[in-house]
């Protein structure tokens, strides 16, 4: 963590000065709003905490509950979510309250007694065997915590405004703020009276009932399966010995997700209720909770649960949708979308797979940035029609993979073909539900494949994969892909060749184009009153171990001078090489050409485009197709 550059700090470092909207914020909404965001579920809190770090533009997030959530549906968080954390400041802290899966284990019904159960097998959960980040259980009310407060103590002090409603909204053609919303307030003492505010942008993250879904004309297209289960939140006395251990249990009289949640004694358990008859009406939705628990301790024996204590549970029928559009343009149309539908305002999908909540926060992370990129002039209008383009697979693909898993979990013994096969699907697929599959297609912020040779290991469209490096400053052993920050930056990685700092290399040239070229990206989108990385942050690898490198001999350009008290910072140069526990090489695990190569990724740490070091020109055009000249 880096602070004092702007002076010294002694309070809390991760509390940021407030600047412009965020200094004397106004306590009731203002009436015109750059970026209204309904609803303040998972995707909406990470908006909300992304745009804190844009305080010129106006920003605020309505919720009709009169306050924050107290008891969370969802809890299951993936590494990909993880990594997400860190970049906004809190992965170490929910890391540390939270349920860690180490294993996932299977259980069957025995052969020699169909009614008993007995275990199949033991299965290490697949986490780190492809992150550094772990597989977590946690209450999504903790979750929102954590973003709300990166919102509050970001530079635009986004706090919610709670007890306010969307009532609806029309998008008007002209205008600087085209957006006009209904709003209406749900408590205290302005209760039920309603208003009309303006807003250049929208954000629907109000859930699988959204009111902007159903204001722009949006509808959920698939089906609802003829299947229930019951789930519910429990304190409970158990002799079954995997209580601690998330497990999938197939029985003969149905079956049963298991996972145990924080604080050591919570479980969140998934019983299957069966086949649900076409006339049913969603009856089966009043299940009482002791059907439930009757139902569990059928599928569970010769085992039994004593539940002490029902924190929650519910019913649900389980359902696979995605809405026919993300923003409000239809195909064909000739503007730039003005609302957008983040969640499972998009996409509703079972909960047993773990990745509503996951799934709606990388929502939020591509939105935020490019409104935040927009809004400030760094990027054109044009932007915008990524989100939808990108985010709409990945929500198909969702589907797709939940329906698998649905129809795997909810198979009886008898329709089993190996006793290993709900096992091996859930490794073999582990990369979809770590939330590292998502790959994004070339458009203007995802370049072409022509020097993917250079980085193979990060794959173009793909999240940016952390690998260990040292620092050339302090010979410490970190994460590389730790230190970027969710501040709505670009990061461009140059990975040197194989010539020692302060020697003739094509590094040096490249860097000396960057810094003074006329063309060069720093230059040309920069703004003349900002630091020379409040665009760009240009970072640089070496080949050789830290203590080999002359930090005083590497070019200026990664050893800039920001903040009113122009301090060098220390923190843009590492080195490859071994140092104390660092045994690792990143040119080496991710396939870094030794001739050296540029990596260049979005603010929200997917890879954007790989480039020789000599290719200047070709970097310099694709940053002109993204980011504006500087104003």
């Amino acid at each position: 963590m880096q602070f004092h550059h702007h002076g010294y700090v002694s309070r809390d470092p991760r509390v940021l000065p407030a600047a412009a909207g965020g200094i004397d914020r106004p306590n009731d909404l203002p009436d015109e709003i750059d970026v209204l965001i309904v609803g303040s579920g998972p995707a909406g809190m990470l908006l909300a905490a992304q745009m804190s770090q844009y305080p010129t533009v106006t920003t605020r997030l309505i919720e009709k509950r009169a306050g924050r959530l107290e008891l969370g549906q969802a809890d299951g968080i993936q590494p990909r979510s993880v990594e997400t954390f860190q970049a906004f400041g809190f992965a170490e802290r929910i890391v540390a309250e939270a349920y860690n899966i180490g294993w996932m284990n299977f259980w069957g019904a025995d052969p020699d007694d169909p009614t008993r159960i007995v275990r199949t097998s033991r299965t290490a959960d697949y986490a780190y065997d492809i992150s550094e980040f772990p597989h977590l259980i946690v209450n999504q009310a903790r979750v929102l915590d954590y973003f709300a407060e990166a919102a509050a103590h970001g530079p635009g002090r986004i706090v919610p405004d709670y007890g306010v409603e969307f009532v609806g909204l029309t998008v008007h053609e002209h205008g600087e703020y085209p957006v006009e919303v209904q709003v209406r307030y749900t408590a205290g003492e302005r209760s039920g009276q309603e208003r009309t505010v303006r807003a250049k942008y929208v954000a629907g993250c109000d859930g699988a009932r959204s009111g902007v879904r159903a204001a722009i004309g949006r509808v959920h297209v698939g089906d609802v399966s003829q299947h229930a289960w019951g789930v519910m939140d429990v304190m409970v006395d158990t002799d079954f010995p995997d209580w601690r251990i998330k497990c999938a249990i197939n029985a003969e009289a149905g079956n049963i997700l298991h996972i145990p949640r924080e604080g050591g004694y919570l479980s969140r358990v998934y019983v299957d209720l069966g086949e649900v008859a076409a006339d049913d009406g969603h009856r089966v939705r009043q299940t009482p909770i002791e059907e439930i628990i009757r139902k569990a301790n059928e599928i569970l024996h010769p085992y039994s649960l004593d539940v002490k204590e029902v924190a929650w549970h519910s019913v649900y029928e389980v359902g696979h949708r995605v809405t026919d559009g993300f923003d409000d343009v239809d195909a064909g149309t000739d503007r730039d979308p003005r609302v957008f539908l983040t969640g499972d305002a998009c996409h509703t999908h079972s909960a047993k797979a773990g990745q509503g909540m996951n799934v709606s926060m990388q929502d939020g992370f591509n939105l935020g940035w490019k409104l935040g990129s927009v809004l400030t002039g760094r990027s054109p209008a044009s932007l915008l029609a990524t989100y939808g383009a990108e985010r709409r697979p990945v929500a198909q693909q969702l589907i797709d993979f939940d329906r698998e898993w649905s129809s795997l979990m909810a198979r009886k013994p008898e329709e089993i073909s190996a006793e290993q096969d709900l096992a091996t699907y859930y490794l073999a697929t582990a990369e979809f539900p770590s939330g590292f599959m998502t790959q994004y297609g070339p458009s203007p912020i995802v370049g072409d494949a022509t020097h993917q040779d250079l980085a193979s290991g990060f794959p173009l469209g793909k999240r940016f994969k952390s690998s260990p490096v040292t620092f050339v400053a302090d010979g410490n052993a970190v994460q590389l892909g730790h230190h970027a920050r969710a501040d709505g930056r670009w990061r461009v990685y140059a990975f040197a060749d194989a010539p020692r700092a302060g020697e003739a290399s094509v590094l040096a040239d490249w860097a000396e184009w960057m810094q003074h070229g006329e063309d060069s990206p720093l230059r040309r989108h920069t703004p003349a009153s900002g630091d020379i990385d409040a665009v760009l942050d240009v970072k640089v690898v070496y080949q050789q171990a830290y203590d080999d490198v002359d930090y005083m001999a590497v070019p200026e350009i990664f050893r800039p001078h920001t903040g009113p008290l122009g301090l060098m910072d220390w923190e843009k140069v590492f080195a490859a090489g071994p140092a104390r526990w660092n045994e690792s090489d990143i040119f080496t695990e991710r396939g870094i050409s030794r001739d050296g190569a540029v990596v260049v990724v979005r603010p929200d740490q997917y890879v954007a485009g790989i480039f020789p070091l000599s290719a200047t020109a070709e970097l310099a055009g694709f940053f002109a197709g993204v980011l504006l000249p500087a104003r």
